[in-house]
């Protein structure tokens, strides 16, 4: 029987004819061999990673000296000067609403008011289907707080760097940027492919020589700072680095996530507090879940950056547009704080509050300018793990901060500090923090007494 013959068989037909001659020997199929196993093994477990071995280790040590585990702890209570931990109110430290305004009745109003008339979700990309007045409302806020032409909000803060910088450079172009910056500056340059080279922290003058000896080499080159370190509590010259950037043939890009609400008379940001003409920065980079109270990230800069990153940034075209509920919180807290500068200038009045107290006492801040970011330093993991540990039975949260995410001996407790605290707490935690970590240094507790204690 022709090809053609069976091409004209309904499909059952034809099933029925071909078993028939399989049946009948007039085709046959090669015989299956089964290949043989592998004779080598692979674990394939979760636990067999390298840094679930590290946790394990460190769990470990926390379980022998009975402190409780610092990381994932459930609050019963808005994010704020004061938190619910394990049913005990404590003095929170740990928390990024600066001007108190999370929470505030005119912010939760109309979020309940957006909620009702546009629902929980814009429910795809902005591209798409996902565009909304109120995010071009809140772009135009953003905007003006720089005296950019535009801006673009993202529903990931995290993701805005990581897809901003993958949109801008390649293979061909160099990014640089402070030893301090965030994760997220580092993977999104990752991603582009570029080169990546780093300056100590703030110093300028490595970033000069890397670009006298590099410049040439790269078609475009991107420097990234911050306008305030959120490990360091200090932030960068910002008059010398625009200078430089303009003199090399640079982009230069400042992450805002801590500054703004923060620095300057009106909260307005690093160009305030230095006086620069904002509109000499390429990029201002920024979150919405600090001073902003809500979630996601945004972009500001000109005409051009914005209308590019609206069809190239994977993390705007390919992601859901930020729902409204979120949109609107971030809208009404700008207005808020442009409005009420008195909260910005509260907020600082307690940070300098704060750091003056602490270095009397004697306590390491490092470089801290003092505004909504203090670190005390401590140095080693374990007695900073237990510092930490000894303040939240106090009353008192403050967070760790260990390596990887600071370099190594330069473990610490940062201190976040928001307008809302008062004269009372901010005097209690530093007593409270210098009689503690003077108790651990007397007993002499250090990463060796844990290693004994692993041992016994």
């Amino acid at each position: 029987m022709s090809r053609r013959t069976t091409d004209r068989l309904s499909p059952s037909d034809r099933s029925a004819l071909l078993q028939s001659m399989r049946a009948n020997g007039r085709q046959t199929e090669p015989a299956k061999v089964a290949k043989p196993a592998p004779t080598k093994t692979w674990d394939t477990s979760f636990e067999s990673l390298p840094a679930f071995q590290v946790f394990k280790t460190q769990r470990a040590a926390a379980d022998v000296l009975g402190l409780s585990n610092p990381f994932y702890r459930v609050h019963d209570a808005k994010a704020g000067a004061e938190s619910l931990i394990g049913n005990q109110q404590v003095v929170n430290f740990a928390s990024y609403d600066y001007l108190g305004l999370n929470g505030h009745p005119e912010i939760t109003a109309a979020v309940a008011d957006v909620a009702g008339k546009w629902g929980t979700s814009v429910s795809a990309s902005r591209i798409t289907a996902g565009e909304r007045r109120f995010h071009r409302d809140l772009e135009e806020g953003l905007a003006s707080v720089y005296q950019a032409d535009d801006a673009a909000v993202f529903v990931s803060g995290h993701a805005t760097a990581v897809t901003v910088i993958d949109a801008l450079v390649g293979s061909k172009d160099l990014v640089i940027h402070d030893a301090l910056i965030h994760n997220c500056i580092m993977v999104g340059t990752q991603l582009s492919g570029a080169a990546r080279r780093t300056f100590p922290h703030n110093d300028l003058d490595v970033l000069e020589s890397i670009l006298e000896t590099s410049r040439d080499s790269f078609e475009r080159v991107l420097i990234v700072a911050e306008g305030l370190y959120s490990m360091d509590g200090d932030g960068p010259d910002l008059a010398r680095l625009v200078e430089i950037k303009e003199r090399w043939g640079a982009w230069l890009m400042v992450d805002e996530a801590h500054s703004i609400g923060v620095l300057g008379k009106t909260g307005m940001g690093v160009w305030e507090h230095a006086g620069v003409d904002p509109r000499r920065v390429d990029l201002w980079l920024g979150t919405l879940s600090k001073t902003l109270v809500s979630c996601g990230g945004y972009v500001a800069g000109n005409h051009a950056l914005v209308d590019y990153l609206k069809f190239a940034a994977n993390g705007l075209v390919y992601s859901v547009g930020m729902p409204g509920p979120a949109t609107v919180a971030s809208i009404v807290a700008l207005d808020i704080m442009k409005r009420e500068p008195q909260r910005v200038a509260q907020l600082q009045a307690n940070g300098r509050l704060f750091i003056d107290k602490a270095r009397a006492a004697g306590l390491d801040v490092g470089s801290s300018w003092g505004f909504a970011v203090t670190p005390i330093i401590v140095g080693d993991t374990l007695r900073t793990v237990i510092l930490a540990d000894r303040l939240l039975k106090r009353g008192i949260n403050a967070f760790p901060i260990i390596p990887p995410g600071v370099p190594e001996k330069s473990a610490r407790l940062r201190f976040f500090i928001s307008a809302k605290h008062t004269r009372e707490q901010i005097e209690g935690a530093v007593l409270a923090t210098q009689e503690e970590l003077s108790s651990l240094e007397a007993a002499g507790l250090n990463v060796g007494t844990a290693n004994r204690l692993l041992k016994r």
